[in-house]
């Protein structure tokens, strides 16, 4: 797999039932395919836990939500410690151009989840942006606040 814009993980892998690969997620506590996009997500969630002081029982991946009556399944959410949603991050392939579509498409999700962050990641280049939902803006960050700054 190709070298990512994030640090290095100790990435167990196998060769499944079905002849691909695939990675261990430690968050799911479970091995999945291993795709370029399921590259990026374990080397960010990798980064979200022991970069960013993230709690690993915290956060949710690849899960459901509903918008206008449509299943859509976002990428990670991470909580805060009272349970509130706080960051929504979308993973796309390192090959995936991160585009205007892209941040269509977390700010769809954060319609129905309302959270304060939002991520989107190739795992080359990484764009966080925080929300106001009084004025409904949203201004760029140079870096991801860890989780104590979220919590503060």
């Amino acid at each position: 797999m190709e070298k990512l814009n994030l640090p290095d993980i100790a990435a167990r892998t196998r060769i499944g039932k079905n002849g691909k690969q695939e990675i261990f997620d430690e968050i799911r506590k479970k091995f999945v395919r291993l795709t370029a996009e399921e590259w990026v997500r374990q080397h960010f969630l990798h980064f979200m836990v022991s970069g960013l002081g993230f709690p690993a029982t915290l956060i949710v991946v690849e899960a459901s939500l509903k918008y206008n009556n449509l299943l859509k399944r976002f990428d990670i959410l991470a909580y805060t410690a009272t349970g509130k949603p706080c960051l929504v991050v979308e993973c796309k392939s390192p090959d995936v151009e991160i585009t205007q579509a892209v941040f269509d498409q977390v700010a769809m999700y954060n319609m129905t989840l309302t959270v304060d962050y939002l991520a989107v990641t190739n795992g080359l280049s990484h764009y966080f942006c925080k929300i106001d939902h009084i004025n409904r803006t949203y201004s760029f960050l140079t870096e991801i606040p860890t989780y104590n700054l979220l919590n503060s």
